[in-house]
């Protein structure tokens, strides 16, 4: 059923914060300084290549999820790719197998909120804060779990109030401590931007910097070893951008391509600078990508750059957890409308939280690459067949 109605729900702003929550994270501080070292300077052209495609699929998916989104019968907003997957197939003829499909997207997306969204980003997080400040995983574990357990507890409109405060808090802060950075050796920002186009137009960099963006987009969306994939297309975003009270689709489709543009083209290019400004020298520590953006913002800043990259991790992982429990409970609520089974999702998710934060994550990261592998599959294809659809609601803001 099609809701255009604007009663309830989140703001369109607060909707983006959600959906942000769950695009930026700590791939914004390592996954650029994975693609300089594989593949050059001139990666960073290629990533904001990459980021302009990605914003044309980022706006689909949005639209389509803000036309078919329902409300439940306490009045709240419903939406993802799920929904417009099986609606397609329905209005073809193919009910059964729209339902099929669609179901299958559902429990894909579950599977990479399992994965993905809770045990790697606590991993991460534990991981930094033993490495910074000798802070036991399991101690950081119990923590983060509570506080996301705490927050995910509440409604859509509950958690989308937390991420409208943390992420303005965090990308604003992580631009002022970037632009310092970048600022303090202000002569050399016209140097940094001729490496990029230096080296922009060969083969390695094409390829890795294609990656590169991927694959820091989609550090936090299980996509570490190079899958050809991207968090705009994957359709998980639509999920937060269904709360929206919007009555127009293609309005709210507009902030999603914001989303691709704060994400990419601004944090990300600003973590490349930083790097590329800091000098060749940190890129000695191409096995760890942490260590490259670490190193490169130390030198640039000195050594409480260390606290800060521990904290911006923090908050950017935790962020994500956070918004990806939004996700996964929309994914069950579409296979199970059971009140039950959205309470046991919730305390099983914490309980995910804390194992990622103790555990070996090489398995979660195999599970989350096929994931959102086949999400993307998936979604594209039914993008593009419903590309009409997308194009007449464009022209209806238009007029």
């Amino acid at each position: 059923m099609m809701q255009r109605e604007s009663a309830g729900g989140n703001s369109p702003m607060r909707a983006l914060t959600l959906a942000l929550a769950g695009t930026l994270g700590v791939g914004n501080i390592v996954g650029v300084a994975s693609s300089i070292a594989l593949g050059g300077y001139g990666s960073v052209f290629w990533m904001w290549v990459s980021a302009l495609v990605a914003m044309i699929l980022k706006y689909a998916e949005i639209v389509l999820a803000v036309i078919y989104r329902r409300r439940d019968r306490d009045g709240q907003l419903h939406g993802g790719a799920y929904y417009y997957i099986r609606a397609f197939f329905q209005s073809k003829g193919f009910a059964k197998f729209g339902s099929v499909i669609g179901g299958i997207f559902a429990l894909l997306c579950l599977l990479n909120t399992a994965s993905m969204g809770s045990i790697i980003q606590a991993n991460a997080i534990s991981s930094a804060f033993e490495g910074q400040f000798g802070v036991p995983l399991w101690l950081t574990g119990v923590a983060v779990a509570v506080a996301s357990l705490f927050i995910i507890m509440g409604n859509s409109e509950r958690i989308s109030a937390f991420t409208e405060k943390i992420v303005f808090v965090m990308s604003v802060g992580y631009v002022i401590v970037s632009l310092a950075a970048i600022l303090i050796h202000k002569e050399r920002i016209i140097p940094a931007f001729g490496k990029i186009f230096e080296d922009a137009f060969n083969f390695k960099s094409a390829g890795f910097g294609v990656m590169g963006f991927m694959f820091a987009r989609s550090f936090r969306m299980g996509c570490m070893r190079g899958l050809m994939s991207n968090e705009a297309g994957c359709g998980t975003a639509p999920a937060a951008h269904a709360t929206s009270n919007t009555k127009s689709p293609a309005k709210q489709g507009l902030l999603g391509i914001f989303e691709v543009f704060v994400d990419t083209i601004l944090l990300c290019s600003l973590t490349a600078l930083v790097i590329i400004i800091a000098g060749e020298g940190v890129l000695s520590f191409a096995d760890n990508p942490m260590l490259i953006t670490l190193n490169a913002y130390a030198t640039l800043l000195g050594g409480w750059a260390g606290v800060y990259i521990t904290v911006s991790v923090l908050l950017f992982g935790f962020a994500t957890i956070v918004c990806w429990a939004h996700y996964g409970r929309e994914a069950l609520g579409f296979l199970c409308r059971s009140r039950t089974a959205g309470k046991i999702f919730v305390f099983a998710y914490a309980a995910l939280v804390f194992f990622g934060s103790v555990c070996s994550v090489s398995l979660a990261w195999e599970l989350a690459d096929l994931a959102i592998g086949l999400m993307t599959v998936i979604n594209v294809s039914v993008l593009c067949l419903m590309s009409g659809e997308v194009k007449r609601e464009t022209e209806e803001m238009i007029k």
